[in-house]
């Protein structure tokens, strides 16, 4: 008999959980036409994993999850399902706020949030504020976000503070980029996962995922839920973090 959800938290080592989780939310196009159905209803059936993950998080006390949710080369895809993505976006967070202002939860955005249309920009920032004192946990949703662009930003804001003598280019060292880019302040992920079977990171989080662990599956996202979750922590329980390191007896 295969385990339960409860089966698999039950071995969860609460000492060793993920402090960053980050997810590349994959497959809901193809969810849904392979049930015949119009590609944005996998993205609306795709909501419903997204709460249950933020609430399996906050089960297990992760502080920081963060959502790959729209990239900046998601605009390539037909001018109906971006018009529709962002009408989810926008109910998404008329509806989750409350609950993340509930449960303490902070909301951010990772990305240019000024190339989204207005009406999704403007439910964004209320959602942001509307969150702002959350002091549990992090989520946060990368929006017309790029790994590329993100770097590429940081390095222009460098290049303005060092002409403006408020940065030493002598002085700049990993730390000190780290906190221009979109996650500053944040720990790097410990656990990435991808559902959707596509084995990539797609421009996602480029400097942050330098030492994360992945762990792919070939689920599509609308169906990834508590289970696959819990099975995603216990692989990364198991595997040993040496960041360049050496450990004795290797």
């Amino acid at each position: 008999m295969n385990p339960t959800a409860d089966d698999l938290r039950s071995r969860i080592n609460p000492s060793a959980v993920p402090r960053h989780v980050a997810v590349i939310m994959d497959g809901n196009g193809r969810w849904a036409q392979e049930r015949g159905l119009d590609r944005l209803e996998g993205h609306r059936v795709g909501i419903g994993s997204i709460r249950r993950l933020v609430e399996a998080c906050r089960e297990l006390g992760v502080e920081v999850l963060t959502l790959y949710a729209f990239s900046t080369e998601n605009w390539k895809r037909p001018r109906r399902e971006v018009r529709g993505l962002m009408r989810l976006l926008a109910e998404y967070l008329r509806e989750e706020t409350p609950r993340l202002a509930e449960h303490d939860v902070r909301l951010r955005v990772l990305g240019d949030l000024e190339g989204l249309p207005v009406s999704a920009r403007r439910e964004v920032r209320r959602a942001v504020q509307a969150t702002a004192a959350g002091r549990r946990a992090t989520l946060n949703l990368a929006l017309n976000y790029g790994g590329r662009a993100e770097i590429l930003r940081a390095a222009v804001t460098a290049v303005r503070e060092a002409a403006a003598g408020r940065l030493d280019p002598a002085s700049l060292d990993e730390q000190t980029f780290a906190g221009l880019l979109d996650t500053a302040g944040l720990p790097d992920p410990d656990l990435l996962i991808r559902t959707g079977g596509e084995i990539r990171v797609s421009n996602f989080l480029l400097w942050q995922l330098a030492y994360t662990e992945f762990w792919f599956t070939p689920v599509y996202w609308p169906d990834f839920d508590r289970e696959h979750f819990f099975r995603a922590v216990l692989d990364y329980q198991q595997r040993r973090r040496r960041f360049g390191a050496l450990e004795p007896g290797d």
